[in-house]
């Protein structure tokens, strides 16, 4: 695990580029003619993992583009720890706004901080492309987010994997839904209720909130039910301790969380009790893809360490925003950097990258993964997995 403690910037001279910031004007770069580019999400805290890799897929994309030696500026990184809380969103987003250097921001990570947040940057004119903030809600016109893009396809598509993947696939009867009473987990298990009433599965509702002491009464709750599957829309770090409570209280059926526990941190904390269950993301493997293999390697290579969840995303949205920086030509103010965003279109890596008029993903596609012998292997796409 790398030290969360330690922002690395991009290039050499970072201290005089730092003692400039607050100097540059309209233009948006520090007095040494250099961009930053920002992070907002977990980089403490109990969900760490899944913001070092969004982390760790920026500073990759940014040192990179430093590196070819072709563009007309200097790329920096600041970090913003938000924790993944929404209590702690406003202060993270406040200090890359008072940094005037600082052009685009990749995140908010977790849809619970981009709520609280995106109201400041909106005031800023400071866009921002989330990777992973998956609620619906967060793109409906009336928030008035005018900043905020979103990078992925939102739970509108997850739970709705979910759900087909119960009703398709392994024909459940009846699903015991949790979520962890976050905007995130709400939301995701909203949307898998509907899609599994849908399709006449029987649905149990339960919230349980986030870093609940005990998960024992859940558990037993979950196997006197006799439900034949279960979902948890929540994170890694709770669904950890809740699944050894599930396999200790004897529960057989089968179990499915979404993109907040896919990590290899739920395998690490939970043990044996992580085995066989599935777990969703609107994001592919970096290490699987032939598309980003190469990616992967060089990643691998700096970190030492395989790229997690949403770390490909956030490279290709990091390079999304350099390629906009680009083309303003040396004239990058905030608003017209937003604006040029949210019109363009991106092939990245991982998918190609434009958004509607509300800053919603025009794409659609939802991944399964399952743990197997202590592993999350990738099984590839849900819809066409139930054929």
């Amino acid at each position: 695990m790398l030290n969360k403690n330690i922002v690395k910037l991009a290039i050499p001279l970072a201290v005089g580029a730092l003692a400039l910031t607050g100097c540059s004007g309209d233009s948006g770069s520090g007095g040494d003619g250099a961009y930053k580019i920002a992070f907002q999400g977990p980089l403490s805290g109990d969900n760490v993992a899944l913001g070092e890799n969004m982390q760790n897929g920026i500073e990759l994309a940014i040192e990179q583009a430093n590196a070819k030696g072709d563009l007309d500026f200097k790329l920096e990184y600041v970090a913003a720890d938000d924790q993944g809380l929404p209590d702690k969103a406003t202060a993270a987003a406040q200090k890359v706004i008072d940094d005037e250097s600082v052009v685009a921001v990749v995140g908010p990570a977790f849809s619970g901080p981009t709520n609280t947040s995106s109201p400041l940057y909106a005031e800023a004119g400071l866009v921002t492309v989330s990777p992973s903030a998956t609620n619906p809600n967060l793109t409906d016109p009336k928030n008035g987010f005018k900043s905020f893009l979103r990078g992925v396809p939102n739970d509108s598509m997850q739970g709705a994997g979910m759900a087909t993947y119960y009703a398709k696939k392994l024909q459940a009867k009846k699903v015991y839904l949790i979520d962890d009473k976050t905007d995130y987990g709400v939301g995701l298990a909203s949307v898998a209720e509907k899609g599994l009433k849908d399709a006449g599965i029987e649905v149990v509702r339960k919230a349980v909130p986030q870093k609940t002491p005990d998960y024992s009464a859940t558990a037993k709750d979950v196997v006197n039910s006799k439900a034949d599957a279960l979902i948890y829309a929540g994170y890694y770090q709770d669904l950890a301790p809740f699944a050894k409570k599930l396999k200790d209280a004897g529960y057989k059926g089968a179990g499915i969380s979404g993109d907040g526990s896919n990590d290899a941190k739920f395998v690490e904390l939970a043990g044996d009790a992580s085995e066989n269950w599935f777990l969703t993301c609107p994001c592919t493997d970096a290490t699987v893809e032939a598309g980003t293999k190469k990616f992967a390697e060089d990643y691998q290579k700096k970190f030492n360490r395989a790229p997690g969840t949403y770390s490909a995303e956030a490279y290709d949205i990091t390079n999304m925003i350099i390629e906009q920086v680009k083309g303003l030509k040396g004239d990058v103010q905030r608003e017209a950097l937003r604006d040029a965003l949210a019109k363009a279109s991106y092939k990245g890596l991982t998918k190609t990258f434009s958004f509607d008029e509300n800053g919603e993903f025009k794409g659609t596609d939802v991944y399964l993964y399952q743990v197997k012998s202590g592993k999350i292997e990738y099984q590839g796409n849900i819809n066409e997995l139930v054929g």
